[in-house]
């Protein structure tokens, strides 16, 4: 909103209205208006849920201090939440697509886990929201975001085309004396495209219009929209839940999440500036700029939070916090390209969930065949079987937190090595 008032001086000539113009300006005060209110906000949720005895139920898991935790304030994601809307509200362009779906993301799934924490916690019921109700949600924000990405006008890349393949309609753009050439004669031009980059590789596109090459030509557009919009509700739902099931220790989650969301910033940088992405020869997303303004929010809603979240945690984030950030992830990721990073970017949500997965699994698997369940970890998630090793907490979540630093670095030099 202040962008707009401010553009609005601007056009009046009054000194310094034109700092609002520059993305570096709006995502500083982005970053340094989420700390502010997640540390001011904080202690007053933090006591408003004790007032209210809004604390963690704790069950028998068999971890040291797991009872210390318990009456600890929970819902405290409601600090992240707001430490992520207020600052975007204020300092971003609200008509981006992008900006809105961002929103909506947030706003959408700190809902859900916002249902799932007061049925935990004012029902008194241990389950919280069913988990099919859960589910549907991610499945139903995934629809919403696939499709938005595919047919919104808004959503476009820049890509490099041969002259000779262009449209009537393209080329009478080239009429314009400031459109770009290139020597390699190849024009650069907006276009809708379902294209994602590859890591590590050379020509790191690859474009899931590819994956339903072989049907017929006239009915492609319908299959290949469908493929993507499903690959759009995987991401989802999957990096949600990891994030959700990675949030079983004092700052574990929130450290982790920050860490991932200062690579995305970094990364959602050099793709909406022309002159870097042509250099990195990355794909140029145009208007994707004010999501770097997003990712300020959103790590400084997150470190600040940390701020009462680090061991021992005087508030936890709940299900409103951990599905919400997940989400956010998940949905800034495919937007500016990047999902196929996931599995490296978000490699302990990965783990955590492949951990729980795994031990089902094989815990299922040997009750048929020996009649007994056997597990492969001690606990799962992965966290809780370091717990149960005898690791101290603290010391446990800061080597988590090294693990994801190394795979957030990794994850940016993937732009150079190919």
């Amino acid at each position: 909103m202040l962008y707009y008032l401010f553009r609005y001086l601007n056009e009046l000539n009054v000194p310094g209205a034109g700092m609002f113009n520059y993305i570096s300006f709006r995502s500083a005060m982005a970053v340094i208006t989420s700390l502010i209110i997640s540390l001011l906000i904080g202690k007053r949720i933090i006591r408003y849920l004790q007032i209210k005895q809004v604390g963690e139920v704790v069950r028998e898991l068999g971890l040291e201090g797991q009872y210390q935790k318990k009456g600890t304030p929970s819902m405290g994601g409601i600090i992240i939440l707001a430490s992520i809307l207020v600052p975007v509200l204020l300092f971003a362009k609200l008509d981006n697509i992008y900006v809105i779906l961002m929103l909506l993301t947030t706003i959408w799934l700190g809902f859900i886990g916002f249902l799932d924490d007061y049925i935990k916690v004012f029902r008194k019921n241990k389950e919280g929201l069913a988990a099919r109700f859960k589910i549907t949600g991610q499945i139903i924000l995934g629809l919403i975001v696939g499709v938005t990405l595919f047919f919104s006008k808004d959503v476009i890349i820049m890509e490099k085309v041969p002259v000779s393949d262009l449209t009537v309609r393209e080329r009478i753009e080239l009429l314009d004396p400031d459109h770009p050439y290139f020597a390699d004669g190849q024009v650069s031009m907006e276009r809708k495209s379902t294209k994602t980059t590859i890591p590590f590789i050379k020509n790191n596109e690859f474009n899931y219009a590819w994956l339903v090459a072989f049907i017929p030509e006239k009915i492609r557009p319908l299959f290949t929209w469908l493929v993507f919009v499903i690959i759009v509700i995987f991401i989802v739902t999957a990096v949600s839940n990891g994030a959700n099931l990675t949030d079983g220790l004092d700052g574990l989650a929130t450290g982790t999440s920050a860490i991932i969301g200062s690579a995305l910033g970094i990364l959602a940088y050099v793709s909406s500036n022309v002159i870097i992405a042509n250099y990195l020869s990355i794909m140029y997303i145009p208007q994707s700029e004010e999501l770097v303004i997003y990712a300020s929010a959103f790590i400084g809603a997150t470190i600040g939070f940390l701020w009462y979240n680090s061991y021992p945690a005087q508030v936890f984030m709940g299900d409103t916090g951990s599905l919400a950030l997940g989400g956010i992830i998940a949905v800034f990721a495919i937007i500016i390209r990047k999902e196929l990073l996931i599995p490296i970017l978000c490699g302990i949500f990965l783990v955590e969930n492949l951990s729980v997965v795994i031990q089902v699994s094989h815990f299922k698997r040997t009750k048929r065949k020996y009649g007994e369940g056997r597990r492969i970890f001690l606990m799962a998630p992965l966290h809780h079987h370091y717990q149960k090793k005898g690791f101290p907490e603290p010391k446990i979540v800061t080597r988590f937190w090294i693990v994801a630093i190394i795979l957030a670095v990794i994850s940016i030099v993937t732009l150079k090595i190919r």
